[in-house]
Protein backbone atom coordinates (compact mmCIF):
# COMPACT_ATOMS: atom_id res chain seq x y z
CA UNK A 1 0.00 0.00 0.00
CA UNK A 2 3.03 2.16 0.99
CA UNK A 3 4.30 1.96 -2.53
CA UNK A 4 1.35 2.28 -4.17
CA UNK A 5 1.11 5.42 -2.64
CA UNK A 6 4.42 6.45 -3.07
CA UNK A 7 4.03 5.66 -7.50
CA UNK A 8 1.00 8.33 -6.84
CA UNK A 9 2.81 10.70 -5.62
CA UNK A 10 5.72 10.56 -8.13
CA UNK A 11 3.28 10.63 -11.09
CA UNK A 12 1.40 13.57 -9.45
CA UNK A 13 5.35 15.38 -8.70
CA UNK A 14 5.07 14.92 -12.88
CA UNK A 15 2.20 16.53 -13.50
CA UNK A 16 3.78 19.81 -11.80
CA UNK A 17 5.21 19.98 -15.14
CA UNK A 18 5.46 22.98 -17.21
CA UNK A 19 2.76 21.13 -18.98
CA UNK A 20 0.37 21.26 -16.07
CA UNK A 21 0.62 25.25 -15.94
CA UNK A 22 -0.27 25.61 -19.60
CA UNK A 23 -2.80 23.69 -19.34
CA UNK A 24 -4.03 25.64 -16.11
CA UNK A 25 -3.53 28.51 -18.29
CA UNK A 26 -5.64 27.38 -20.96
CA UNK A 27 -8.44 27.03 -18.57
CA UNK A 28 -8.61 30.48 -17.11
CA UNK A 29 -8.16 32.03 -19.70
CA UNK A 30 -11.85 30.95 -21.00
CA UNK A 31 -15.15 31.06 -19.21
CA UNK A 32 -16.23 28.00 -20.56
CA UNK A 33 -14.06 24.83 -19.80
CA UNK A 34 -15.73 23.31 -22.66
CA UNK A 35 -13.84 25.88 -25.12
CA UNK A 36 -10.74 25.86 -23.41
CA UNK A 37 -10.69 21.80 -23.78
CA UNK A 38 -11.72 22.37 -27.30
CA UNK A 39 -8.59 24.69 -27.71
CA UNK A 40 -6.65 21.96 -26.25
CA UNK A 41 -7.35 19.39 -28.13
CA UNK A 42 -6.91 21.10 -31.29
CA UNK A 43 -3.49 23.03 -29.98
CA UNK A 44 -2.24 19.10 -28.85
CA UNK A 45 -3.42 17.27 -31.80
CA UNK A 46 -5.36 14.63 -29.28
CA UNK A 47 -8.27 14.44 -31.62
CA UNK A 48 -8.89 15.15 -35.13
CA UNK A 49 -11.46 16.58 -35.74
CA UNK A 50 -10.81 18.46 -32.37
CA UNK A 51 -14.72 18.33 -31.06
CA UNK A 52 -15.46 17.89 -27.31
CA UNK A 53 -18.07 15.67 -26.63
CA UNK A 54 -20.44 14.51 -23.08
CA UNK A 55 -20.91 11.15 -22.57
CA UNK A 56 -23.33 10.86 -19.95
CA UNK A 57 -22.02 8.91 -16.98
CA UNK A 58 -25.28 7.60 -15.77
CA UNK A 59 -24.78 8.81 -11.97
CA UNK A 60 -27.88 10.69 -10.28
CA UNK A 61 -27.69 12.83 -7.52
CA UNK A 62 -30.01 15.03 -4.86
CA UNK A 63 -29.41 19.19 -4.46
CA UNK A 64 -27.99 19.59 -1.02
CA UNK A 65 -28.92 22.72 0.65
CA UNK A 66 -25.25 24.17 0.07
CA UNK A 67 -26.10 23.91 -3.70
CA UNK A 68 -29.42 25.49 -3.67
CA UNK A 69 -28.01 28.54 -1.40
CA UNK A 70 -25.58 28.37 -4.23
CA UNK A 71 -27.31 28.73 -6.98
CA UNK A 72 -30.12 30.85 -5.42
CA UNK A 73 -33.03 28.81 -5.57
CA UNK A 74 -35.57 27.83 -3.32
CA UNK A 75 -35.99 24.04 -1.97
CA UNK A 76 -39.38 24.35 -4.79
CA UNK A 77 -37.83 25.15 -7.75
CA UNK A 78 -36.32 22.70 -10.15
CA UNK A 79 -32.76 21.97 -10.04
CA UNK A 80 -31.22 19.55 -13.33
CA UNK A 81 -28.12 17.66 -13.00
CA UNK A 82 -25.32 15.84 -15.68
CA UNK A 83 -22.81 13.81 -14.40
CA UNK A 84 -20.47 13.47 -17.61
CA UNK A 85 -17.30 12.95 -19.21
CA UNK A 86 -15.68 15.31 -21.75
CA UNK A 87 -13.93 13.80 -24.27
CA UNK A 88 -11.81 14.82 -27.60
CA UNK A 89 -11.73 11.57 -29.87
CA UNK A 90 -11.22 8.79 -27.78
CA UNK A 91 -9.11 10.78 -24.86
CA UNK A 92 -11.57 11.41 -21.43
CA UNK A 93 -10.74 15.01 -20.78
CA UNK A 94 -12.05 15.43 -17.68
CA UNK A 95 -15.32 14.23 -15.48
CA UNK A 96 -17.92 16.62 -13.92
CA UNK A 97 -20.65 17.26 -12.01
CA UNK A 98 -22.75 19.88 -12.90
CA UNK A 99 -25.64 21.45 -11.38
CA UNK A 100 -28.18 24.22 -13.06
CA UNK A 101 -31.03 26.20 -13.21
CA UNK A 102 -33.55 24.89 -16.08
CA UNK A 103 -36.07 27.77 -15.21
CA UNK A 104 -32.67 29.98 -16.29
CA UNK A 105 -32.43 28.28 -19.91
CA UNK A 106 -35.00 28.41 -23.30
CA UNK A 107 -36.20 25.22 -24.25
CA UNK A 108 -34.39 24.36 -26.88
CA UNK A 109 -31.34 24.40 -24.77
CA UNK A 110 -32.84 21.90 -22.03
CA UNK A 111 -34.07 19.61 -24.76
CA UNK A 112 -30.86 19.75 -26.27
CA UNK A 113 -28.82 18.94 -23.08
CA UNK A 114 -31.61 16.43 -21.94
CA UNK A 115 -31.43 14.58 -25.71
CA UNK A 116 -27.50 14.96 -26.74
CA UNK A 117 -23.91 14.60 -26.05
CA UNK A 118 -23.41 18.56 -26.43
CA UNK A 119 -21.15 20.11 -23.29
CA UNK A 120 -23.17 22.36 -21.48
CA UNK A 121 -20.91 25.15 -22.13
CA UNK A 122 -21.60 25.32 -26.12
CA UNK A 123 -25.55 24.83 -25.27
CA UNK A 124 -25.18 27.79 -22.80
CA UNK A 125 -22.51 30.08 -24.56
CA UNK A 126 -25.06 32.48 -26.36
CA UNK A 127 -26.53 33.48 -22.74
CA UNK A 128 -23.24 35.07 -22.27
CA UNK A 129 -22.09 33.80 -19.06
CA UNK A 130 -18.91 34.31 -16.66
CA UNK A 131 -17.07 31.73 -15.22
CA UNK A 132 -16.68 32.45 -10.73
CA UNK A 133 -13.98 30.04 -9.90
CA UNK A 134 -14.78 29.02 -6.38
CA UNK A 135 -12.11 26.24 -5.70
CA UNK A 136 -8.84 25.11 -7.59
CA UNK A 137 -6.80 22.33 -6.39
CA UNK A 138 -3.83 20.20 -8.12
CA UNK A 139 -4.22 16.61 -7.78
CA UNK A 140 -7.66 14.62 -6.55
CA UNK A 141 -10.07 16.51 -4.81
CA UNK A 142 -12.15 14.38 -2.90
CA UNK A 143 -15.02 13.85 -5.36
CA UNK A 144 -12.74 13.15 -7.93
CA UNK A 145 -12.05 9.89 -9.41
CA UNK A 146 -8.52 8.28 -9.33
CA UNK A 147 -6.67 9.93 -12.41
CA UNK A 148 -7.56 13.54 -11.81
CA UNK A 149 -4.37 16.06 -11.92
CA UNK A 150 -6.69 19.00 -11.64
CA UNK A 151 -9.70 19.72 -9.55
CA UNK A 152 -11.91 22.77 -10.04
CA UNK A 153 -14.70 24.26 -8.79
CA UNK A 154 -17.03 27.16 -10.31
CA UNK A 155 -20.93 28.63 -10.76
CA UNK A 156 -21.33 29.96 -14.01
CA UNK A 157 -22.89 33.06 -13.85
CA UNK A 158 -25.60 34.89 -16.18
CA UNK A 159 -24.89 39.27 -17.44
CA UNK A 160 -27.22 40.15 -14.61
CA UNK A 161 -25.58 37.98 -12.17
CA UNK A 162 -27.47 35.36 -11.16
CA UNK A 163 -26.17 32.09 -10.84
CA UNK A 164 -26.62 29.82 -14.13
CA UNK A 165 -24.64 26.38 -12.98
CA UNK A 166 -22.64 24.99 -10.10
CA UNK A 167 -19.88 22.62 -11.59
CA UNK A 168 -16.65 20.45 -10.28
CA UNK A 169 -14.06 19.33 -12.85
CA UNK A 170 -11.98 16.51 -12.29
CA UNK A 171 -9.66 17.41 -15.05
CA UNK A 172 -7.46 13.94 -16.00
CA UNK A 173 -3.98 12.65 -17.12
CA UNK A 174 -4.65 12.61 -21.08
CA UNK A 175 -4.53 16.66 -20.95
CA UNK A 176 -1.06 15.97 -19.88
CA UNK A 177 -0.30 13.45 -22.31
CA UNK A 178 0.78 14.63 -25.11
Amino acid sequence: MRRAALLAAVALAGCASPRLAEFERTLAAQDSATAALGQWCRARGIADPPAIRAEQAGRTAQPSTEVRRLLGVSENEPLAYRHVRLACGPAVLSEADNWYVPGRLDAEMNRTLATTDTPFGKVVAPLGFRRERLAAQRGRAADCPPGTVLSHRALLRLPDGRPLSLVTECYTRANLAR
